[in-house]
């Protein structure tokens, strides 16, 4: 390989980092040495050598394909994808919607601005009525909407959210010698080792354990990114909590918790990408929640279990055994959670078939499309249900 070809894949594999891609050092020089085995007059073998040697999560893919096309100056491609250099030379878009990544792409491949020195303003120029500060824009800033920069802070942002532990009394005992209840089992085996005398009272109280936690999130088109964004939520879950289950369903239902498992989110997301073969796909909503109900509902569902349903209510089949499967999933756990990014719409009502067929069977309906809809969950999670609280929304179902 000449040193210009390896050059420009040093530069390639740093826009795609600055596009947000988890691209190290490792695929970067993996990718080198794909290319040598290729024809590099091939566009297309070159495209596929260093996807495969760079991106390891299938909702990656298309942003490769457009920032591949950008470097490497595909002419079809750039006419297609023209109002990303609209954006990023700070212009009005064409009328026509960019793709999806266009954003990031397009601040990666933007020139850094220079750092100036900062000035000292005068007090008679601050005016801080009507202002709101970077945290608080981001805080309400839709995931669809953020850019590359945005979604690296909040990704910081989620890492640092826990889900409170409210303690449930379970029927397991431990010893305690300040217990509630005598324990005669363990006074009797312990009298043994005196010769049959009973020199002290053994007591124990109930174990306390947070209940499980079940989450089953939506990952076909419609919700990918916001997928994408709660995946580092989920993943933080994990890893604070014990009996945690987290099930991702798109045409298929796929059981990705020892994925998450892994301390490490990058490691722990291309362990999920390998797994999960139906991204940014078709929804079969009634279809993955009954697969769920029959081989997973016994193993995960039990002591005041609570679910997540993560799904933006959109089913492909028109609800087909959507509400049998519901009803079945809500009678199995304490209480059952929608999370729907619709939600964030002021005009939004339940009018598709999926909708009306799962509002009956939910116990909190709650909007999931930015920050503080997460921290709002939390709160929800650390209180009771309210009475009354999905009234509203099943008399307009």
């Amino acid at each position: 390989m000449t040193g210009l070809l390896a050059l420009n894949i040093l530069h390639f594999a740093r826009l795609l980092r600055r596009a947000g891609l988890p691209v190290g050092p490792a695929d970067m020089l993996a990718a080198a040495q794909a290319a040598t085995h290729v024809d590099i007059g091939n566009r297309g073998q070159v495209r596929t050598a260093l996807r495969t040697t760079m991106i390891h999560r299938h909702e990656h893919e298309d942003l490769f394909n457009q920032a591949f096309a950008q470097f490497w100056q595909d002419p079809e491609a750039v006419r297609a994808n023209a109002a990303i250099e609209f954006l990023a030379a700070g212009r009005t878009p064409p009328p026509e919607k960019a793709p999806p990544g266009a954003r990031r792409l397009a601040e990666a491949m933007a020139k850094p601005r220079e750092k100036q020195e900062p000035q000292e303003p005068r007090k008679d120029e601050i005016d801080m009525v009507m202002t709101v500060s970077d945290s608080e824009r981001l805080q309400k800033m839709d995931f669809e909407a953020m850019g590359a920069e945005e979604i690296a802070h909040a990704k910081a942002e989620i890492r640092r959210l826990s889900l409170p532990l409210d303690l449930r009394t379970t029927r397991r005992r431990r010893p305690d010698p300040g217990g509630p209840h005598v324990d005669l089992r363990a006074t009797i085996r312990a009298s043994l080792r005196q010769g049959g005398e009973i020199l002290s009272i053994e007591k124990s109280r109930r174990v306390e354990k947070p209940p499980p936690l079940v989450v089953i999130c939506d990952i076909s088109g419609s919700m990918g990114r916001y997928a994408q964004i709660l995946l580092h939520f989920l993943h933080a879950v994990a890893n604070d909590r014990d009996r945690v289950a987290i099930f991702l369903f798109g045409t298929r239902l796929t059981n990705i918790t020892r994925q998450l498992r892994h301390r490490d989110p990058e490691v722990a997301f291309q362990m999920v990408a390998h797994a999960v073969p139906d991204w940014s796909g078709g929804t079969r909503i009634g279809e993955a929640l009954g697969l769920f109900n029959r081989h997973w509902s016994r193993r995960v569902l039990g002591q005041g279990a609570v679910v997540l349903l993560v799904t933006d209510g959109l089913d492909r089949d028109g609800a087909a055994g959507l509400a049998e499967n519901m009803d079945r999933l809500h009678k199995s756990c304490a209480r059952l959670i929608w999370l729907n990014p619709l939600l964030r719409w002021d005009g939004f009502a339940p009018k598709s078939q999926g909708i009306r067929a799962m509002l009956p069977h939910v116990d909190d309906f709650r909007p999931v499309h930015n920050l503080d809809s997460l921290r709002a969950l939390i709160a929800t999670l650390s209180t009771a249900p309210r009475a009354g609280a999905m009234d509203k929304w099943r008399l307009a179902s």
